[in-house]
């Protein structure tokens, strides 16, 4: 059975802007057979944090979240490859990263379960509704 080829949205966050490991992370996405096939860098604003991540608004680490998205720029891209949504959270690891498998970008590049270096979308649902928010043109 072949997988399904799928889109989903991946977000290099300002801490690992910040150490410059840009190349690092999407090296192991394309290394994994992903294909990058919209990139920027880009800086949120507070209200565009707020808006992407409204979600989480009754969540007592929202303001937190949304203070550190925009604290520095931040790679937005789309990726694609078979059944892309599971394979990038596998990639990901562990939203804290003392509990990310070894060899995950969390486990290996992340500075707390806070500042988790990526964000990636978590279902093909969510997945379009995202790329939609950053890429309105895809």
């Amino acid at each position: 059975m072949t997988a399904q080829m799928e889109k989903t949205l991946s977000i290099i966050k300002p801490d690992a802007c910040n150490r410059n490991l840009n190349g690092e992370i999407i090296s192991r996405f394309e290394k994994a057979g992903l294909y990058i096939r919209t990139m920027r860098m880009e800086h949120l604003t507070k209200a565009q944090a707020e808006a992407f991540y409204a979600v989480h608004k009754e969540r007592p680490f929202f303001d937190e979240l949304v203070t550190y998205m925009s604290s520095a720029p931040v790679v937005i891209m789309t990726l694609e490859g078979p059944d892309a949504v599971r394979k990038n959270r596998e990639l990901m690891g562990a939203t804290n990263p003392a509990d990310a498998a070894c060899g995950t970008i969390r486990h290996d590049l992340a500075l707390s379960i806070g500042e988790n270096s990526v964000h990636g979308s978590d279902s093909l649902e969510n997945a379009k509704i995202e790329i939609a928010f950053f890429f309105p043109e895809s």
